[in-house]
């Protein structure tokens, strides 16, 4: 078990009921991912606390009666899953640096570089946003922070999002494969199949993820296919 003095409080309000477990922080994320961790390696005590820091704990029928079971795993692991575990400030700090990866790789997807038509790289718009002095929020969305990122970094970095429209059409013989792997690039504005079983469609995307489209297009057709861009 990890020692009480390393573990955080992981908590849940329940049936008008305050729970509270002393966690190894680290696990306790994993958990939340969908991990399954041994139970010796996630808790610091063998209990369920109604205030931890008091050592006040929860009797067997009070957690018989919430949580339909007495099993400490399953009861850590609902408090850990539906609620709330503390963050210590070195996963805040990896949160906010994964977070801050991930806002700049949206961007270079999506945006381009007015001047050349060209996408950003990442770590560009990761300089500008340092230049910039942007602080990225870890427990927000990152598609609420990409618009707010992009509108502060524009004075810093020339930067525009445009779409494109690329009509394609893939032949029978990889059509279905086709079909359901370039629709997770873009938005699929129209399709239909042609009597030959080719598959034929408009697809809508951010004009940074052109390059990504036609190679994942060539990819999975074996270079059988036949792309166009589209003026509206």
């Amino acid at each position: 078990m990890i020692s009480v003095d390393d573990a955080v409080i992981a908590r849940l309000d329940s049936h008008g009921e305050h729970f509270e477990v002393l966690v190894d922080p680290d696990k306790a994320l994993e958990v939340k991912e969908g991990e399954d961790i041994d139970l010796d390696d996630l808790i610091a005590a063998d209990e369920v606390f109604e205030d931890a820091e008091k050592g006040k704990r929860v009797g067997d029928e009070e957690l018989n009666k919430v949580f339909g079971t007495n099993d400490i795993k399953d009861i850590v692991y609902e408090i850990i899953r539906k609620g709330e575990v503390q963050i210590t400030t070195e996963q805040r700090r990896e949160m906010r640096e994964e977070m801050r990866k991930e806002i700049a790789s949206t961007i270079a997807r999506r945006a381009v570089d007015p001047q050349t038509g060209k996408p950003h790289p990442p770590k560009r718009i990761s300089n500008a946003m340092d230049e910039a002095g942007i602080h990225v929020d870890e427990m927000r969305d990152v598609e609420e922070q990409v618009k707010e990122v992009i509108d502060e970094i524009k004075a810093i970095l020339p930067i525009s999002i445009e779409e494109v429209k690329i009509a394609v059409r893939v032949p029978a013989d990889h059509a279905g494969e086709a079909s359901g792997k370039l629709r997770d690039i873009g938005e699929i504005e129209k399709e239909d199949w042609g009597n030959d079983g080719s598959w034929r469609a408009v697809v809508k995307m951010p004009a940074g993820l052109q390059d990504k489209f036609y190679k994942k297009a060539n990819s999975v057709t074996k270079g059988e296919v036949e792309t166009k861009i589209i003026d509206d």
